[in-house]
């Protein structure tokens, strides 16, 4: 069933509309040489793309470098979370057979690894706190039920302000009980959002309510199927997708963005909408959607997926902007901070080839390897860049969730699901440790005018 649309004169681009846009790309272009004539950091980067140094952080860290002969040079990259290396932390949790991501969530917001008496503890807590409010469903999710899942959530998110009493309440403890609500409330606005657009679409409506006795990632493929039917690898993958995503240093667009809007003493939902709206940003946690997109583009148009010549000229075609979506880009490819490898990515590779195997799609898993390979070399020939380029977490992850039969619209939220834990410790820190308003400084370009009246124009 199409989705009705009703077009309404303000959603149209009239000719006046095209007119003044002119006049905006006119008067607000800023020519490039003066980045560097006036030291000013594009992206708050320098010129060798790495960042500027804006704040502290406990919580977590990214590592791509290291100290050889008094030089930083390029290295494997390493991630921490609160000083354990994430690939120990996930081997850690595997090895005990056990679920990461209550584990793991518990680290990076109270700074240490729980006891088992603790571990549980926690757990009851996030069961208790996954009810929603009464009509929540009805009132919010069901209405306008939108297209885009991330839109749809930040606007749950939001609501959710309305049903708490102390909702401008910033005090350590009642963010805190905020957060937690919101980490365990997430999935089920996630799935529920994704049940009423499809509804809304001709589909039949299911909505189950989440299993005290199931973790946080079991619940949302069982809440997302009709049968409430998975396999224990497909749980162990999700789990571990959602450990990967939890967070990635302080300086990330969505955890920056955290920060930023923390500092100006708003509340926790305005927060953590803003930091949506960050993350579904193709640029950001949108890039999964890119690759997937970008990888059905290219099955159907190298005609023999095990032949490197024509894989390599069509990755060509992307960079010269003649293939998929001609924006110049090999989505998935290159990251802002690893120049050598991605940890996140290097973790899952290697489930991802057992769970290709048990989906019988080896194949195309043999078509990412071959472009993993093939495309450092093609943007090395094509791009003057400054540093390597490695397969990042999103040129995998999309191909996971695909497996995992999960919805492409899910894809960024499920990210959220996930990074919602890092912006929430990001948020608590940057309460408690840091009382000034974020406030960077623009040099203004433009030469001062005298006011002309409006007959002499």
């Amino acid at each position: 069933m199409a989705e009705k649309r009703v077009e309404y004169a303000l959603f149209e681009i009239t000719p006046e509309i095209e007119h003044l846009a002119k006049l905006c790309e006119e008067n607000n272009a800023i020519e490039k040489e003066l980045y560097a004539k006036y030291e000013v950091k594009r992206g708050l980067r320098d010129l060798n793309g790495k960042g500027v140094l804006a704040g502290l952080t406990n919580i977590s860290d990214v590592c791509a470098t290291k100290i050889v002969d008094g030089k930083e040079v390029p290295c494997e990259g390493n991630l921490y979370y609160r000083g354990y290396n994430i690939k120990d932390l996930v081997r850690g949790f595997l090895n005990d057979k056990h679920f990461g991501f209550e584990e793991i969530s518990y680290l990076l917001l109270f700074g240490e690894l729980p006891s088992e008496q603790e571990l549980e503890a926690y757990k009851k807590t996030l069961v208790e706190r996954r009810t929603l409010p009464p009509t929540f469903v009805r009132d919010v999710i069901m209405k306008a039920a939108s297209r885009d899942m991330m839109n749809s959530l930040s606007r749950s998110i939001l609501s959710l302000y309305t049903y708490d009493a102390k909702a401008d309440d910033t005090s350590i403890p009642n963010v805190l009980r905020q957060c937690l609500n919101l980490i365990s409330q997430f999935p089920m606005m996630m799935v529920y959002g994704y049940h009423a657009y499809n509804y809304r679409m001709g589909d039949d409506l299911f909505i189950y309510a989440p299993s005290p006795k199931l973790s946080v990632a079991e619940n949302i493929l069982m809440m997302l199927r009709e049968d409430r039917k998975y396999t224990e690898l497909e749980a162990k993958i999700l789990d571990m997708a959602l450990v990967l995503h939890m967070d990635h240093g302080g300086g990330n667009n969505s955890t920056f963005t955290t920060h930023v809007v923390t500092s100006s003493g708003t509340d926790t939902y305005s927060t953590m909408a803003a930091a949506m709206a960050s993350l579904k940003g193709p640029k950001h946690g949108g890039a999964n959607i890119k690759v997937t997109q970008m990888f059905e583009d290219m099955k159907e148009h190298v005609s023999d997926w095990e032949d490197q010549d024509e894989v390599r000229q069509y990755l060509v075609d992307l960079l010269e902007k003649r293939a998929f979506d001609k924006k110049g880009l090999i989505y998935g490819m290159g990251h802002a901070v690893y120049s050598v490898s991605d940890p996140r990515a290097d973790i899952f590779k290697g489930f991802v080839k057992q769970l290709a195997k048990e989906k019988g799609r080896e194949k195309e898993y043999a078509l990412y390897e071959s472009v993993e390979h093939i495309a450092p070399e093609v943007i090395g020939e094509k791009r003057k860049i400054y540093k390597g380029v490695n397969a990042n977490v999103d040129f995998y992850s999309g191909l996971v969730y695909s497996m995992l039969d999960l919805p492409s619209s899910l894809y960024t939220p499920i990210f959220a699901a996930a990074r919602i834990v890092g912006w929430s410790a990001h948020r608590l820190e940057e309460l408690k440790n840091v009382d000034k308003i974020i406030r960077p400084a623009y040099k203004p370009l433009a030469a001062h005018r005298e006011y002309v009246r409006m007959e002499d124009r």
